[in-house]
């Protein structure tokens, strides 16, 4: 099963929680249910209080990571779109005694915001691409994100490409994937720029990211070109 809520806007409290296809827009999906009661009372007793933020975070990694590794077949990105989490009861139900944690996935942006997904995360590309005119900057620890153009970056991206059609036997080498996408990522940055004496007047290089082998066989597929 899914799950979907909505934010409210002034206040980022969540409301509509409710249950949902995965087939239509959800923000989480379940993996498994954990009964925190079977731990010992002194910590979940009925008058015990919610777990903190730290807590959550070691329950998650205790209660939900093989778990939701197990329902996903092993078949999961961890470097991709989607993250491991989990959901404790809202606080009146808590209060009441309700102990399930739900471990799922979800997918996130840069700020941590819960992102809207279509289709079970089995069905889904994991990879995390960025879409055609965003920004990227890479930081010192090579994480990537996207950024307002108009602050430093070192990517602009032009096309999101499919890999799986071109690669249909499995995980392709690194010099396949360059083989295929710079012809295919020169034409993506003619295209972006309108012609190709554009590109050739500009200081711009095109530019693409292959991807490793785990993060193929853990379900990401696409890559984005740039400049």
């Amino acid at each position: 099963p899914c799950l979907t809520w909505q934010v409210n806007e002034e206040d980022r409290t969540v409301v509509d929680f409710e249950r949902t296809s995965c087939d239509d827009p959800h923000r989480f999906e379940v993996s498994a249910r954990q009964d925190l009661g079977a731990y010992p009372s002194s910590e979940f007793g009925p008058d015990a209080p919610q777990p903190d933020l730290t807590r959550q975070a070691q329950l998650r990694e205790e209660l939900c990571e093989t778990s939701t590794m197990r329902y996903l077949d092993g078949r999961f990105d961890p470097t991709g779109r989607y993250s491991i989490a989990s959901i404790l009861p809202p606080p009146q139900a808590w209060a009441a005694g309700d102990r399930t944690l739900l471990c799922g996935v979800q997918s996130t942006d840069e700020q941590g915001n819960v992102l809207e997904s279509v289709g079970p995360i089995a069905d889904n590309d994991q990879a995390r691409v960025a879409d055609p005119g965003q920004c990227l900057r890479v930081d010192d620890s090579n994480s990537i994100a996207v950024v307002d153009c108009a602050e430093d970056h070192q990517i602009e991206v032009t096309s999101v490409e499919d890999l799986a059609p071109v690669f249909p036997e499995g995980a392709p080498s690194e010099e396949d994937q360059d083989a295929h996408l710079q012809p295919v990522c020169t034409q993506a940055a003619i295209d972006y720029l309108g012609e190709e004496e554009n590109l050739y007047r500009s200081t711009l290089q095109p530019f693409w990211m292959v991807i490793t082998p785990g993060s193929w066989n853990g379900g990401s597929h696409s890559t984005n070109c740039g400049l």
